[in-house]
């Protein structure tokens, strides 16, 4: 700390001598400009005076302002501008920390809207079984509570699964057999769906990323596109999931398109926003952990839809990026 405010008054110091030499030196040139002039008045008269000195006097009106007006002006422009920037940095904070307010506040405002409707559901379905315990619904009621339990527990999980910063493991993968594998957890509904699934990963080439995390994403964006051909009834259902590399091949690109009736505008806007879902038993959390874990990987994760279908693209280094 004294170190630091030594070299302050330090250099505070040299910059104050500098000025003080040129204002001496410039001073000292108007004497003897003053000297001369009277010599030459004296000696050669008033026209090679007035001559001389004009001639002189312009190059010593620059040398004064380069050295004694510059120095008061480009401080009084620097305190201006540093007042105009700690302005505007104040503002940009208060900004910031009021975005970041408004923020909480709607995800704490979802966390409890995701939580409570389904344990106050439960809660009204056991004070029922326990109004009358032989009731024959009650086995009914008691089914629905414990999918609305279900439902409260699946979305603490994937909240502390949002919320936890957890480590990147980067290694070699295959981003060919990622997809294969996410694939093979749907192949029994895709089946019983009818949905055709057009797969393109012959440009693939080897990379760097958590395959795991890979895994979790993809399953996450195949698993929305099926949600969106099932749910709106699509006569030739058809999910399409493609893959390759920039042309200066130090990207990999995973995108996967369906041909559902795709996403309203308003809600492409905060599809990736916590708790955002147009599902009846979805957590809202799917898409917005992927876009974070594309994010840790140093990608980007986005949407597109216009008219029928939507698109998820997914674009992330071939290193690894900021997790590598």
């Amino acid at each position: 700390m004294d170190t630091t405010r030594s070299l302050e008054q330090t250099a505070l110091y040299r910059e104050a001598r500098r000025v003080a030499n040129r204002k001496i030196g410039f001073y000292g040139h108007m004497v003897v400009f003053a000297c001369t002039g009277l010599f030459l008045f004296v000696v050669a008269g008033p026209f090679v005076t007035a001559v001389v000195l004009l001639s002189w006097g312009i190059f010593l009106a620059a040398h004064g302002f380069f050295f004694v007006a510059a120095p008061i002006l480009r401080g009084r422009w620097l305190a201006d501008v540093e007042r105009r920037t700690q302005t505007t940095v104040v503002y940009e904070r208060r900004e910031l920390e009021g975005r970041h307010a408004r923020s909480i506040e709607q995800l704490s405002a979802s966390i409890a809207h995701e939580i409570r409707n389904p344990i106050t559901a439960a809660r009204s379905l056991v004070a029922q079984m326990g109004e009358d315990p032989s009731r024959p619904e009650n086995v009914e009621y008691a089914r629905v509570a414990l999918e609305e339990l279900d439902r409260v527990e699946r979305s603490i999980s994937h909240l502390l699964r949002f919320a936890r910063d957890e480590e990147i493991d980067v290694r070699e993968v295959s981003l060919v057999e990622i997809v294969d594998s996410a694939l093979e957890t749907f192949r029994e509904r895709i089946a019983r769906g009818g949905v055709e699934v057009v797969r393109d990963l012959s440009e693939v080439a080897a990379m760097r990323a958590d395959p795991e995390k890979l895994r979790r994403v993809v399953i996450n964006l195949v698993g929305n596109a099926l949600d969106a051909v099932d749910g709106a009834g699509v006569p030739a259902p058809r999910v399409e999931v493609a893959a390759g590399v920039n042309l200066a091949r130090t990207e990999v690109w995973l995108r996967v398109r369906d041909n559902g009736p795709g996403i309203p505008k308003e809600a492409l806007e905060r599809i990736f926003s916590p708790f955002h879902t147009t599902k009846p038993t979805g957590t809202g959390l799917g898409l917005a952990i992927s876009k974070k874990i594309a994010e840790a990987h140093g990608g980007t994760l986005e949407a597109r839809s216009e008219g029928e279908g939507a698109e998820l693209l997914m674009v992330i280094p071939k290193s690894g990026g900021a997790a590598a």
